[in-house]
């Protein structure tokens, strides 16, 4: 995914000489393509997020277009206050761009575990939140992003994430994959890949399972998510998130449609681990995982 980003906004800023980069002290390997080309628009603060926040801000009233970039939790974490006060508020473009959401940071333990984000920024206004299933979604993203002004935020993983979409796709809300009778799952926040797995295995099962992504969870597109389950007997949020996220805007939009379809959910329920692990072990203990919903789905379809 990173690598998909850094391509996608080299290629911007060819094209657009307002678009600029920071970083946050992070990025080795991989924003060295656009420090080389544009070494006038990208900065490195340093390990100061809230200030680099404060700078993307100042640059964007200057008229530019900002990216910041750096790991997950300090993104938005550290410098939260910024973001509401002096991006948000101001409608601002800057574009915060989080390495590691969600247990990509697996080893590194609770303070790298990026679960909470989309919950928070959410809340705020104006910002777009973009949650990309995988690399052909994020490269979409980075170029809707740098169209838009006003203020983004843009998870990526960490890094070897699988290609799901055969090819290009357009940026939106919705992204179908697969139509399903018997079931759904919607996917967001990184879990695409095992959703569509698990869909692949439901079919061969004899389980007509539909698969969309929702790479926008802010504002999220619920009505078009209703008008795509019509007709379900149910569905399956998955996200590697914890409660806020995914399946509460689909559990809203649910409620406010008044369609009876029966509703689970797969995301970060347990209290943060004690041991140490990887990030497949950090979702198999939360049952996000292929066999978590080809298991979820068959229980609801009895």
């Amino acid at each position: 995914m990173r690598m998909a980003f850094i391509r996608a906004l080299c290629e911007q800023a060819e094209r657009n000489d307002k678009i600029w980069l920071l970083c946050g002290d992070i990025g080795y390997s991989v924003l060295e393509e656009f420090a080389g080309r544009f070494p006038e628009r990208f900065v490195n603060v340093g390990v100061a997020e809230q200030n680099m926040i404060g700078v993307a801000a100042g640059l964007a009233l200057s008229g530019k277009t900002v990216f910041t970039y750096t790991i997950g939790n300090f993104s938005f974490m550290r410098s939260m206050e910024q973001i509401r006060n002096e991006v948000c508020y101001h409608n601002l473009s800057v574009n915060i761009v989080a390495v590691g959401g969600g247990f990509s940071y697996g080893n590194m333990g609770y303070t790298h575990h990026a679960i909470e984000d989309l919950a928070m920024l959410s809340v705020l206004p104006n910002i777009r939140v973009v949650a990309p299933g995988d690399p052909v979604e994020v490269t979409a993203a980075t170029h809707w992003l740098c169209d838009k002004n006003g203020p983004g935020y843009l998870r990526l993983g960490r890094g070897g994430e699988p290609v799901v979409h055969a090819s290009p796709v357009t940026f939106s809300g919705l992204i179908p994959l697969r139509k399903g009778k018997d079931a759904v799952i919607v996917s967001s926040a990184g879990t695409l890949d095992i959703a569509s797995q698990a869909c692949q295995r439901l079919t061969e099962a004899g389980i007509s399972t539909g698969l969309v992504s929702m790479p926008l969870l802010s504002p999220f597109s619920g009505v078009e998510l209703m008008e795509e389950v019509a007709g379900a007997k149910c569905l399956l949020t998955v996200e590697e998130h914890a409660k806020g996220g995914l399946a509460s805007k689909v559990a809203e939009a649910l409620v406010e449609s008044q369609q009876h379809i029966r509703m689970r959910s797969l995301r970060v329920t347990e209290p943060p681990a004690k041991e140490a692990g990887d990030r497949t072990w950090q979702r198999n203990r939360q049952r996000i995982s292929e066999q978590g919903i080809v298991d979820a789905i068959k229980e609801m379809i009895g």
